[in-house]
């Protein structure tokens, strides 16, 4: 089952929001079924079958600081 997972990203750039969803792609189809990343807002909404520590460790990849708020 899906869950909706919500994370604010120090994203400073396109190119910061760009390597977020870069590493989130790559987990389509793996767990992770859409993607949305608000570069004003700096949060990035994730709707994936896995737990917010993996999505965490992968956004956490990108070098980004990144923190989990919660479940939409």
């Amino acid at each position: 089952m899906s869950s909706t997972h919500i994370f604010n990203v120090e994203m400073t750039c396109e190119g910061c929001s760009g390597a977020v969803e870069r590493v989130l792609n790559r987990l389509k189809g793996q767990g992770v079924d859409n993607i949305s990343i608000s570069l004003p807002d700096q949060k990035v909404i994730v709707t994936s079958t896995l737990t917010a520590d993996q999505l965490l460790e992968v956004i956490k990849k990108t070098g980004k600081k990144t923190t989990y708020v919660g479940t939409q």
